[in-house]
């Protein structure tokens, strides 16, 4: 059965409409462009909409599958990707103001990725100035879609704002501190971080190159496994990009947990945290133990507080290096935020960059340890729940009241281990959320894990937003 509007519908049913004829893409383009456009003000999600060019792509895509030619994996789906993503010939700003006529020529691999599975891209969505921080002071930033008073999180703010208020069906963001994270658990969208070289980077800009991870964020597993499946892979343009065979993250979903172990560190997950997120991680222990995984105690490496407390030294040298050409020289056109983090990176000694990457070594050999008992770990994606943007926004207490936003995420960009934001419920209106972590490679697990917890809690329900 088809719904009354298309866009309630999940991308995974969107798939199978769309294949069996049931629905054209140019129908679900436009009923997704419609929405775009209805709530645009209120939203803020997109930096850009491709009306025009994406209801020719689908246009093209009916015709193909008129012809009886073979479908792509993503064939005739509306989906929306990070303005930092290169789309040839077409203004990509990173949100900044000195890169607003920048068009690239050529377009990322996940991009080229995303058109050859067949998708429709119906637009470039809104992102913090640079993927850092804050927006900049041009920009009206996104908006979240559950209470428009509360933190849509960063960076990827336009693509989780975009997904939970269903003005596409999946999204790509990026990841360098907690960026695909952040949106999803404020948004109450599934997000996955790939295993760092799983998904090539070729084409997009960066805001740290060795912490740098792009992924996909949609409203249910299923959709996170199918995207995930069409950008994943090897590139001769990116030599991080491993040669690793790309699994069938689909066939993950349904997958019983009968044999899963799931390591948790309580006191990791109770200092410093919110009593609600405290609560769905315990409730989620229950639910993994009634499906049959195994829950047993673990600890964290301890050098993960070094990498939270120190991640603006990798990540601000790095960034200094990716704005070379526009910075010092065009300072004046930076909002405050981002200029502060390169004025910072400019100041990073070389010493204390290697002391740090030697940080990282121990704390990704520390958490490899831990799998060779474990098969995934559960912790909270945020110390909170979306916090009041007025909050963010606001100068940061320094009173050691406040657990870093970045405790369970920025450790995981350092190590490279993939992840999966999955929500679980709402608490008093917003989205509740966990995080799980898996051994490099081991997105399969993370997507058999989170496709039978989603089966057990649903969905949020994402059509009754307005």
């Amino acid at each position: 059965m088809v719904a009354d509007n298309p866009v309630d519908l999940t991308l995974s049913d969107v798939c199978r409409h769309l294949k069996s004829g049931a629905l054209t893409s140019e129908a679900v383009t436009r009923a997704t462009l419609d929405r775009i456009d209805a709530t645009a003000s209120r939203f803020h999600a997109y930096a850009a909409v491709r009306t025009e060019a994406a209801l020719e792509r689908a246009r093209q895509l009916d015709a193909t599958r008129s012809r009886g030619e073979p479908l792509g994996a993503l064939h005739g789906v509306p989906v929306a990707v990070k303005d930092l993503l290169f789309m040839e010939g077409e203004p990509t700003a990173s949100g900044t103001r000195v890169m607003a006529d920048f068009r690239p020529a050529f377009s990322a691999t996940v991009v080229r990725r995303l058109e050859a599975a067949g998708a429709v891209i119906v637009g470039r969505t809104q992102l913090t100035e640079g993927a850092f921080a804050a927006h900049h002071p041009a920009i009206e930033p996104p908006r979240n879609p559950w209470r428009d008073s509360h933190w849509p999180g960063v960076s990827s703010s336009g693509s989780g704002s975009a997904v939970a208020a269903r003005l596409c069906y999946g999204a790509l963001g990026t990841d360098t501190g907690g960026s695909i994270r952040f949106p999803s658990a404020s948004c109450g969208v599934v997000g996955i971080k790939p295993t760092y070289g799983r998904v090539s980077r070729h084409g997009a800009f960066p805001l740290a190159e060795s912490l740098d991870h792009i992924g996909p964020m949609t409203r249910c597993v299923e959709d996170a496994a199918r995207i995930l499946g069409v950008i994943a892979g090897s590139d001769p343009e990116d030599p991080t990009a491993a040669p690793v065979d790309v699994p069938d993250y689909v066939a993950a979903c349904g997958s019983a947990l009968h044999g899963l172990r799931v390591g948790v560190d309580m006191t990791y997950v109770e200092t410093g945290v919110d009593a609600p997120v405290i609560a769905g991680v315990q409730e989620t222990v229950r639910l993994l133990e009634s499906l049959g995984a195994t829950v047993q105690s673990v600890r964290i490496p301890p050098e993960y507080r070094v990498l939270v407390d120190k991640w603006v030294i990798t990540c601000g040298r790095e960034t200094a290096r990716a704005h070379a050409a526009w910075y010092p020289a065009r300072r004046a056109e930076y909002g405050p935020v981002l200029a502060g983090l390169i004025d910072l990176g400019l100041q990073v000694s070389q010493a204390d960059y290697d002391r740090l990457e030697a940080v990282r070594t121990s704390f990704r050999h520390g958490v490899d340890e831990l799998f060779q008992s474990v098969h995934l770990l559960l912790m909270p994606c945020m110390p909170c729940q979306a916090p009041l943007a007025a909050q963010m926004a606001a100068p940061p207490r320094d009173d050691g009241t406040q657990l870093p936003l970045t405790t369970f995420t920025s450790p995981y960009d350092y190590s490279g281990h993939p992840t999966l934001s999955l929500p679980l419920d709402l608490y008093e209106g917003l989205p509740r959320c966990v995080q799980f972590v898996a051994p490099f490679w081991g997105e399969p697990t993370l997507v058999r894990a989170g496709a039978a917890l989603e089966a057990e809690t649903g969905r949020l329900p994402y059509a009754a937003l307005p």
